[in-house]
């Protein structure tokens, strides 16, 4: 295993792509469709890096990475590296991605090859 991902995204179709392409590249991969699953995983399971899709009903990305931020310091836990997708280009939430400074943000749709290099690099230890 290279490492264990959770996505959080609550378009099942990304979710079943991104698990495809991971899984082939022998990650371990943990789907969340929204703030609530995206908790319980962090709560239960050991998490390498996070890839939340930025526009999700009822609580956007923005708000679960600081929810899953605060939940890990809390809790003395490291925190755990993040990756925002989104399709929007939406110049507010990018700004609010910087300034949590967030391990990376890519705009949909990317390239696999791209996605797994931002992947690969975020897993290494680079960081924020």
């Amino acid at each position: 295993m290279k490492g264990r991902i959770l996505i959080i995204d609550d378009e099942v179709i990304i979710t079943k792509s991104l698990q495809k392409l991971l899984l082939k590249q022998k990650f371990e991969v943990i789907v969340a469709n929204n703030g609530t699953e995206a908790m319980q995983a962090v709560q239960n399971e050991k998490i390498d890096l996070i890839v939340c899709d930025v526009m999700i009903p009822e609580m956007d990305g923005i708000e679960i990475i600081k929810l899953i931020r605060e939940y890990l310091t809390q809790q003395a836990k490291p925190l755990i590296p993040e990756i925002l997708i989104t399709g929007y280009a939406d110049e507010e939430k990018y700004k609010s991605a910087v300034d949590l400074k967030v391990a990376d943000y890519l705009y949909k749709p990317f390239d696999t090859s791209e996605f797994l290099e931002v992947i690969e690099k975020n897993l290494n230890g680079v960081k924020r």
